[in-house]
C-alpha cells in the first residue's frame, strides 16, 4: 500500500523531532546571551539573544505548521518573517539607545559567549539542513540558522576589537549588522511567501 501516507507521516515526525531540538537550543541560548549581554553591557550580545528569540519563535511556529495544510504553513511563514523584521527593528533602536548612553561592553564576555552561540547555531544548522529542501518553514529556519552563524562570528570579532580598541563602537556596529541580517531574513521569507501565493 504505497498510498497509506506512512512515508509522509514519518517525514513529519522527523521534522517535529528536529524542530523540538533546535527550539530547545535556541531558547536556552536566548536566556544565556541576554543575561551575559546585560551583565557585560554588550549590545551585540543582546542583539544576538533577540535573534535567538526570533529563531525560537520561528521554530515554534514551524513546529505548529508541520503536517498541516499548505495555507496554514504559508501563514506560519508569514508570521515568522514579520516577527524577524519587528525584532530586527527593535535591535536597531537598542543600538541607538546604547550609543547615546555610552555603554562600556566587556570584550572577553562577548568572545566567550559568541563562541558558545556559534557552536549552538552550527548544531542547529546541521540538523535543519536535512530538511531544508522541503517545507517553506524549514527553508525559513535554514536561512535564519545560516545567518546566525555569520552573526556569531561577527560578535566574536567585535569582542576582539572592543578589547584591542577600548571602544564600544565595534559592539554597536555588530548589533546594527545583526539587526540588518534579521530584517533581511524576514523580508526574504515574506518574498518566498508571496511567490507561493502567485
Amino acid at each position: 500500500m504505497t498510498d497509506c501516507g506512512c512515508e509522509l507521516e514519518g517525514e513529519n515526525d522527523a521534522q517535529r523531532k528536529t524542530l523540538r531540538v533546535v527550539l530547545a537550543i535556541n531558547s536556552a541560548m536566548f536566556c544565556i546571551e541576554l543575561t551575559v549581554g546585560l551583565l557585560a553591557s554588550s549590545t551585540g550580545l543582546i542583539a544576538d539573544s533577540l535573534d535567538m528569540l526570533a529563531d525560537a519563535s520561528v521554530y515554534a511556529i514551524s513546529l505548529y505548521a508541520v503536517g498541516r495544510a499548505e495555507i496554514i504553513r504559508v501563514r506560519a511563514a508569514t508570521v515568522s518573517g514579520t516577527l524577524q523584521i519587528v525584532l530586527g527593528v527593535g535591535v536597531l533602536l537598542e543600538a541607538v539607545r546604547r550609543f547615546l548612553g555610552d555603554s562600556e561592553p566587556l570584550g572577553t564576555a562577548m568572545i566567550s559567549t559568541g563562541f558558545l552561540a556559534f557552536a549552538a547555531n552550527a548544531i542547529c544548522l546541521k540538523l535543519i539542513s536535512r530538511h531544508k529542501g522541503g517545507d517553506i518553514n524549514f527553508r525559513a529556519s535554514y536561512i535564519f540558522s545560516a545567518n546566525d552563524v555569520i552573526a556569531n562570528i561577527g560578535v566574536i570579532v567585535s569582542g576582539i576589537l572592543v578589547l584591542l580598541l577600548g571602544s564600544q563602537l565595534p559592539d554597536l556596529m555588530i548589533a546594527v549588522l545583526i539587526a540588518g541580517i534579521v530584517v533581511c531574513g524576514g523580508v526574504n521569507i515574506l518574498r518566498d511567501v508571496d511567490r507561493r501565493k502567485e
